[in-house]
């Protein structure tokens, strides 16, 4: 079973975080643990776009920012999926450069260096070069960049919709199984999430 957990930082973008928990949440039996850990900045980011605090609502197992107790700051703590959304541009130069200086780029490095995997959901644009340059080398350490770019293909009609666009992206690069909008018409088996 897989162990997730999921970062929120303070980047713009509260709305692909809701969209994740809801989706896993409504995937219990494809994981055995799901942990969310969110920095200061998330917070008060969540409450000016969503106009709530519902983060404190999941029924998950929530850590701050420099809990470095949580079991996933250690390789034998076994989680093997790390979804950061939104990823800031902050957060993905300390993971890139190595600095493990709170709970989400060290537990960032333990899935790099245990070849496990991580997703890491940009969300700033335009890109400059170090923004470039700190993708580039997290993508050949092994992780995965996922720019929160949404599809209109499946014809989203609210926000959350859209935001799904890119979130069902997300679970499909964690290898989790979902019923989502696929070109051609095909869709998963699984319940619609």
């Amino acid at each position: 079973m897989n162990k997730i957990v999921v970062a929120i930082t303070g980047a713009s973008g509260s709305v692909y975080s809701k969209v994740l928990l809801d989706k896993l949440l409504a995937i219990k039996d494809q994981w055995a643990d799901l942990s969310v850990v969110l920095t200061e900045n998330a917070k008060e980011v969540w409450k000016t776009e969503m106009d709530n605090d519902h983060y404190k609502n999941y029924p998950v197992k929530m850590y701050g920012s420099q809990d470095f107790m949580a079991p996933f700051a250690s390789g034998s703590g076994q989680y093997n999926i790390m979804i950061i959304v939104p990823c800031s541009m902050g957060t993905l130069g300390r993971i890139a450069g190595g600095i493990s200086n709170d709970l989400i780029s060290r537990a960032a490095d333990v899935v790099l260096k245990e070849r496990r995997k991580l997703i890491c959901v940009v969300r700033d644009t335009p890109y400059n070069l170090i923004h470039i340059r700190n993708m580039e080398t997290i993508t050949l350490a092994g992780g995965i960049i996922c720019p929160a770019t949404p599809s209109f293909y499946s014809k989203p009609a609210t926000i959350e919709e859209v935001a799904a666009t890119v979130v069902d992206r997300v679970l499909d690069i964690a290898g989790l199984t979902i019923n989502t909008f696929r070109w051609g018409g095909s869709t998963s088996t699984k319940e619609k999430i």
